[in-house]
């Protein structure tokens, strides 16, 4: 029977991956190149290698690599602190009506003070015992560690609980860590199939009846 939850963030509980996509898109075209969104799914929601080759082929130094990454995270701080960043329509009531029958946890790939900008705003960080973020481990999906360390913040099996993701990166930390996956398609990800995960879902209707069905 199901007892937990672990919930991405982006495209998941939020609606930033186009933000998070235009922003790596400006940064590049400053530079002259162009970023597709076919190229953001394949090298940051895939692979999660972001597009950093494109400017070392260019002989853009590691360090200068590094400012610019560092310059790419302050503005799009600015702009969710400038921006409304609603959440998924349907998400804050079913996080809801599934609080009071199941543990739940956060594990995101996003940084913390991104993280703690948007929710600031929003009612849904009440529903969660934690909430795991890019600083909280040391490496991010698709490796596993970071939904083997929700799994030991639950204190539950893998067997005990899934995981709700958006991305094919966040599919196979899932599964690396043994855990089932329901997958949330957005406009950036309905082209893919998703293999291996145990449901792909288009809205949080789709997602509350497949989550009942495992309750």
């Amino acid at each position: 029977m199901l007892a937990g939850v672990l919930w991405d963030n982006d495209g998941v509980l939020v609606d930033t991956e186009q933000l998070f996509y235009e922003s790596n898109r400006e940064l590049f075209a400053r530079h002259r190149i162009a970023l597709s969104e076919r190229q953001f799914f394949d090298w940051y929601l895939v692979d999660n290698c972001g597009a950093w080759h494109l400017l070392a082929a260019r002989g853009v130094t590691a360090a200068q690599i590094a400012a610019l990454r560092e310059g790419r995270n302050r503005q799009y701080s600015e702009r969710l602190a400038a921006e409304h960043i609603p959440a998924i329509a349907g998400v804050a009531e079913l996080l809801a009506a599934l609080a009071p029958r199941l543990r739940m946890g956060v594990v995101t790939s996003s940084r913390a003070e991104h993280f703690d900008i948007i929710h600031a705003r929003l009612p849904l960080r009440q529903h969660f015992e934690f909430v795991l973020t890019h600083e909280s481990y040391a490496n991010s999906k698709p490796s596993p560690e970071p939904y083997l360390l929700g799994l030991e913040r639950l204190g539950l099996d893998a067997a005990q609980c899934v995981v709700v993701e958006d991305s094919p990166r966040g599919l196979q930390a899932a599964s690396a860590a043994g855990l089932r996956c329901i997958v949330l398609r957005n406009a950036l990800t309905r082209h893919y199939d998703f293999p291996g995960a145990l449901r792909v879902v288009d809205d949080m209707a789709q997602l509350r009846a497949v989550l009942e069905e495992l309750m």
